[in-house]
């Protein structure tokens, strides 16, 4: 335990260690050893959330307006879980992956939600990659079975033991609407391995980096000291309801971690397919959009291009950068132009806690 009397309260520095330590509220986390998943642990602080509404617009098509409730999306994950229980053996058989190649879509946060309820690894991959680089991906995460899209699942390089399901195919759409399934609950760990996601490979072969069950529900339960922050700085004037603008992809860290925070909080999620700056920006203006998760190239955009100066951006609160450094002149020309809007930097832990 650190000397909290050597702490310069300033900026958290400890004088006597040389460490800085963090100057917010520790998270309240679960006792390790209880048995807890992402799933469960995400979905509890959803429902114990006062403002939340199960008729709340839970994701947003940014290109057709599609929309998809909280209830819709709580029902298509028990469905979901209770269908794919049958395929997938239980916890204690170790070692379950299950490799996701798909763009963007409705079904993946379902998906994700539903196989980490089951206790099985997702390992979610770029919808891009080549044969040899999914070679590669499969070679490090051994998956038993795999889901993707029918425009790219010709490009998977072998079979898996439990096979491939077609994520927009009718037998995986009955998996979603299985009315008669109850709620499934399986004992999961939180030291047990929730993802495996995958390094850019700029410095030598892609690598694999394994997150526990324990990681997410650490980062995530720092989202809510952050969120219960802004409640009591918040004005008495009625707020706007979060809504977020995700150009992120899903099968990237900082998507991911993004998309349970997200979900923790009960906000409004747009999810783009696929990325189109000028698309990026129509849609802050159309749905009003509070909160964008981005990566530093973004932000250079948002700062210098004259295109943004065609939309309206009014909306804009908040930007979350993460994925690299931001620059401190990128963020000095970004506040220049978006004086009301708040940059801050996101990290998302790697290593076991």
């Amino acid at each position: 335990m650190a000397d909290t009397t050597s702490i310069d309260p300033r900026n958290g520095f400890n004088s006597t260690t040389k460490i800085f330590h963090s100057l917010r509220p520790p998270a309240p986390l679960p006792p390790p050893s209880q048995p807890l998943s992402i799933t469960d642990y995400t979905l509890s602080l959803l429902q114990s959330n006062p403002t939340f509404s199960p008729n709340t617009d839970f994701l947003i098509d940014s290109s057709t307006g599609h929309r998809l409730s909280y209830s819709d999306f709580i029902r298509q994950t028990h469905s979901l879980t209770a269908s794919l229980a049958t395929i997938l053996p239980p916890p204690h058989v170790k070692n379950q992956v299950a490799l996701i190649i798909s763009p963007t879509s409705f079904h993946i946060p379902v998906l994700y939600f539903s196989l980490l309820a089951l206790g099985v690894t997702i390992s979610p991959v770029n919808p891009i990659s080549t044969k040899s680089e999914l070679t590669d991906l499969i070679r490090l995460s051994n998956p038993v079975i795999a889901f993707a899209t029918s425009a790219v699942s010709s490009k998977l390089p072998s079979s898996f033991p439990l096979g491939t399901i077609i994520i927009d195919s009718p037998q995986f759409v009955s998996m979603l609407q299985n009315s008669s399934s109850g709620v499934i609950h399986r004992k999961v760990n939180q030291s047990d391995t929730a993802a495996i996601l995958y390094s850019s490979g700029t410095t030598g072969r892609i690598k694999g980096v394994e997150l526990s069950h324990r990681n997410f529900i650490a980062i995530t339960s720092a989202s809510q000291i952050s969120r219960f922050t802004r409640d009591e700085n918040a004005s008495a004037s009625p707020q706007p309801h979060p809504v977020s603008l995700f150009p992120l992809p899903l099968f990237h860290v900082f998507g991911f971690f993004m998309l349970i925070r997200a979900t923790s909080l009960g906000e409004t999620l747009v999810l783009m397919e696929r990325f189109d700056f000028n698309n990026m920006l129509k849609a802050v203006e159309k749905y009003k959009v509070i909160y964008m998760p981005v990566s530093p190239p973004l932000v250079v955009a948002m700062a210098k291009s004259d295109v943004v100066l065609k939309y309206d951006m009014s909306s804009l609160q908040l930007i979350g950068c993460g994925g690299a450094p931001l620059g401190k002149e990128v963020a000095k020309s970004f506040a220049v132009r978006f004086p009301h809007v708040e940059i801050v930097q996101v990290f998302v832990i790697h290593a076991p806690l």
